[in-house]
Parts: C-alpha cells; structure tokens; sequence
C-alpha cells in the first residue's frame, strides 16, 4: 500500500446547501470517480475519516462560535424531525443542512488524522478529499461556503499537541483564505504563502498583511506560465527561511482555466508543478510531510483531472 494518504467520509456527501449551489457533493464523486477510473486508488492508502472533537476545533475558533454551530445542527434536526425547515443560512451564500454539522466534523477530523499519520510517520503525505471547505472560516464566523477552517485547526494541532515549532501553508485557491489569515496572522510558527485572484471575493483581498504572511495578488486571465514566475519570486525564499516542519496545502482548483468561479487560467500541469516544488521544499525540512485538504473547484471535469495531477505527484505516480 502506497504512503500517500486519501482521506474522505460519506457525511461530507450529505452536506449540501440547495439546488444548484457550486459547493455541492457532486465534487466529491467526480474526484471519487476519477480516482477511481484511473486506478490511482491502487497506488493510494484510502481511509475513512474520524471525527473532530469540540476542543478540536476551538483549537482555531472562539468556543462560543462552535457551540453555536453545533447547536444550529442540532435544532435543524429536530426541526426536520418535526417536519420544519431543512435549512439554515448563516451567511449570504452559506447555509446548514441536517447533515452539515457531521460533515464538518468529518472535514476537519479528516486534517488532523492526516496530520497525526504524518508526524507517526505512517504516512508520507496525504490529501483530504472532504467538503464543506475551510479557508474563508474565520476565527468566529462562517463565510464563503466555509465553517471551520480545516487547515488551520489542523496547523494549530501540530503546533499544540504534537510540538511542532514551525508549519506552513500554501493556497492556491483563486480566492484568498481570508479566514486562514484571520486566524494565524498573528502566530509567526505558522508561515502562509498563497496565491489568488485580485480584485476579487474575499472584498479588500488578503486585508492586514503581517511578517508571516506572503500573499501574491494575481490579475484576472493571468496564464500559468505567468503564475508560476510568480510563486517563483514570492513564496518559495520564505519557505526556504521558516523550514516548515510540516507543510500544510489549502488545495482548491478554482483557478483553472475552466473554471468559471474566477478568471485566473490555470492547468493541470500547473498544479502539478507548484504540487513538486512544494515536495521538493518539504524533502528540505518537513521529512516529505505534506497534509493536502480541498477547497475550491467547481468545474467537475477541471477539479477532477486537477486533483488527480496533484495526488499523482503526491504519491510519486506521474
């Protein structure tokens, strides 16, 4: 069995936040699928996720938020029951289902058991093929289909409750992880670098810039052969001075050229590319360790073949 982890839950099917919302489970078959049809599952070390604890998540979130995302997931399904709404919006494009509240304990509990098999040294990296996504959530509100902050809360339990002195996190969502930012700005064992559409959602972009984080605006229809010179400039001089222990990826694919979501023209070759340099810098200090989580990619075909090119490299099966 390979030491590539792929890490993935039926709940995160569940979750689903209306008729044709993009943030919708059909993601998730479209890369169990293509995992599938190419037989890259073989290569793969496929397993189920555990669930995230309360005390988890306020690892990156303020206690009384948790609890009352919990609480709303409990009152939708005793609502259901009762034959009431299904539903609960908590942000203008964000809403709970009945099911969300176990996905989302999925999600994050996916991140960290990827993390504890890499440190265990179980595993040489992983990706989490789990949904909702995580890095708009903020340190005390939901946004941008976004609850919890899966990589983060799984940062700061690398940093907490394994010792880990320094981590890092790479974004290449079109959209900034806003809400990444929000919750680690301020803690410089964590070193962010990230890519993403400018001007574009989140408003205002990366916002309050500090020392540990390197964000890289990039201009809608920038070609990737554009972007790579400059993640080649901008990110990886940080990297090579934080020595992250562990690198964590935010892994949407909404910057593909294909996908309407943003403007930026991405390939599979692309992701491919930042997905080695990234594994050549974590051979350098992070003993390979590399815990990948899903973000955006909400063009089907694109974000299957995408995620595909990335867990190839991952796994060293390009």
């Amino acid at each position: 069995m390979g030491k590539t982890g792929f890490y993935t839950h039926p709940d995160c099917l569940l979750h689903e936040m209306g008729l044709g919302h993009p943030e919708c489970p059909d993601r998730l078959h479209a890369i169990n699928d293509r995992i599938l049809m190419t037989g890259l599952d073989v290569g793969l070390k496929v397993i189920e996720a555990q669930a995230a604890s309360i005390t988890d998540l306020e690892l990156a979130h303020d206690r009384m938020y948790i609890a009352a995302l919990r609480g709303l997931g409990e009152l939708l399904r005793d609502d259901a029951l009762a034959g009431g709404p299904t539903h609960a919006q908590v942000d203008p494009d964000t809403s709970m289902n009945v099911h969300s509240w176990d996905a989302i304990l999925k999600a994050s509990g996916a991140a960290i058991s990827a993390t504890d098999a890499v440190i265990a040294g179980e595993l040489t990296n992983a990706f989490c093929s789990v949904r909702p996504p995580g890095h708009h959530a903020c340190y005390s509100s939901a946004m941008g289909f976004c609850f919890v902050n899966n990589v983060a809360v799984a940062a700061k339990h690398a940093l907490e409750r394994h010792g880990l002195k320094r981590v890092a996190i790479v974004d290449f969502d079109v959209h900034h992880g806003n809400g990444t930012q929000d919750i680690l700005k301020s803690d410089e064992r964590v070193l962010m670098v990230s890519i993403y559409q400018h001007p574009y959602y989140p408003e205002g972009g990366a916002g309050e810039i500090t020392k540990n984080m390197v964000n890289v605006p990039i201009p809608a229809y920038t070609k990737g052969h554009a972007i790579r010179e400059l993640i080649t400039q901008h990110w990886f001089d940080a990297l090579h001075r934080h020595q992250p222990e562990l690198i964590f990826i935010s892994a949407g694919f909404d910057a593909h050229r294909e996908d309407d979501m943003g403007q930026l023209s991405m390939l599979e070759a692309d992701y491919a590319w930042i997905t080695k340099e990234i594994k050549n810098i974590a051979k350098l200090y992070s003993k390979g360790r590399i815990v990948s989580c899903l973000e955006g990619g909400y063009h089907l075909q694109s974000l299957a073949k995408s995620v595909e090119a990335h867990i190839r490299v991952l796994a060293d099966l390009s």
